[in-house]
């Protein structure tokens, strides 16, 4: 009874078109946003920020990014972790090369770094698509780890490999402490997060899902394919790489190419599925199901009173984790957001049947 649209009327064409139509929603979110700024930072321990929050946030901004090429455009992609590893040593190099550069204009060209090696590898998109297309991006992660691995300007020349970051400032003031980073990490997701969604509520949006629902149909009404595909893989792209600079300078501090394997880009194609292709939302759900999942495998035996060996544990986890991801696909092939936007149906219906 409480979810219902009953007496809200919209008297303007900007009201119509507001992002949350539903009071209800609009509540809910400024809520959530008020937990997410204030009471989660007062309350949470240091190590949830640090090894679980932290990460959540800048993986459900990669997954954001990835979710608009693949969810909304239709154009598969395995290259996602070659272009955060872009972003990341791009912005490394803006960072050390360049004296008194502000931390947040490091990350947004290493994100435009990303777009440009993005729109490269997605000229491919205008011959090819599906498998062909997604084996063409598979080829963006194999150069990318070869040339971060052996090209060592890349790494400031850097005998190891490795590239570290250290006494990052935003105005002034130190993003030192699990906190502090937590909330830095908060306002990009929060800002990058309602950019996606107008994008994808605007002309270039809906240019989009008619490419991903059938490109020649949207060929013959005027959609330029070049146009449509080209934008997709830059926007995508652009938010992967900044994604992919706070994973290296706020969640590792220190890092090597093999922190943007071809692992990482199967983990965000798996958030994006399990989410909810072609949704803003399931981008965060996908990213809440990785991480907390395996974390919650992990404390299960304890819970039930039951002690197992770290080997048997690791592969029941595996195991479980792989069993639901596929419970998940067959159960509701859509994503967790589809569940999400039912239950939203059957309250804002309920009690009546229909």
């Amino acid at each position: 009874m409480f979810y219902r649209e009953n007496g809200q009327f919209k008297s303007s064409y900007r009201a119509d078109q507001q992002i949350f139509p539903i009071a209800q929603d609009r509540i809910a979110i400024l809520v959530l946003l008020l937990a997410a700024f204030v009471a989660v930072p007062l309350g949470v321990s240091d190590y949830w920020m640090r090894a679980i929050l932290t990460p959540f946030l800048i993986l459900s901004l990669a997954a954001l990014g990835l979710n608009i090429l693949v969810g909304y455009c239709g154009q598969i992609s395995l290259g996602t972790g070659a272009f955060m590893a872009v972003g990341a040593y791009a912005a490394y190099n803006f960072q050390v090369r360049i004296d008194g550069m502000p931390l947040i204009a490091s990350l947004l060209l290493g994100g435009l770094c990303a777009t440009v090696i993005g729109v490269l590898f997605g000229i491919p998109s205008l011959r090819i698509k599906g498998l062909y297309l997604a084996v063409a991006t598979l080829a963006a992660q194999f150069f990318t780890d070869w040339a971060f691995l052996r090209i060592q300007w890349f790494t400031n020349n850097s005998s190891s490999g490795s590239v570290s970051v250290a006494g990052l400032n935003v105005f002034g003031v130190p993003i030192e402490s699990p906190v502090q980073k937590y909330l830095f990490c908060l306002v990009f997701v929060v800002v990058f997060a309602l950019l996606a969604k107008n994008l994808v509520r605007s002309a270039i949006g809906r240019e989009w899902m008619a490419m991903r629902d059938m490109d020649v149909a949207a060929a013959v009404i005027g959609i330029r394919p070049v146009y449509a595909k080209l934008t997709a893989f830059a926007v995508s792209s652009f938010i992967v790489g900044v994604a992919g600079a706070l994973w290296g300078f706020i969640h590792l501090g220190a890092w090597e190419p093999a922190a943007f394997s071809i692992d990482r880009s199967f983990q965000l194609l798996f958030m994006v599925i399990i989410g909810g292709l072609g949704s803003i939302m399931g981008s965060f759900f996908g990213a809440a199901f990785i991480v907390l999942l395996p974390l919650f495998l992990n404390q299960l035996p304890g819970w039930l009173g039951f002690s197992i060996s770290t080997a048997l544990a690791s592969h029941l986890e595996t195991m479980i984790f792989g069993a639901l991801i596929v419970f998940f696909l067959i159960v509701e092939p859509h994503g967790l957001a589809r569940l999400w936007s039912t239950a939203k149906e059957k309250l804002r219906l309920w009690p009546f049947p229909h």
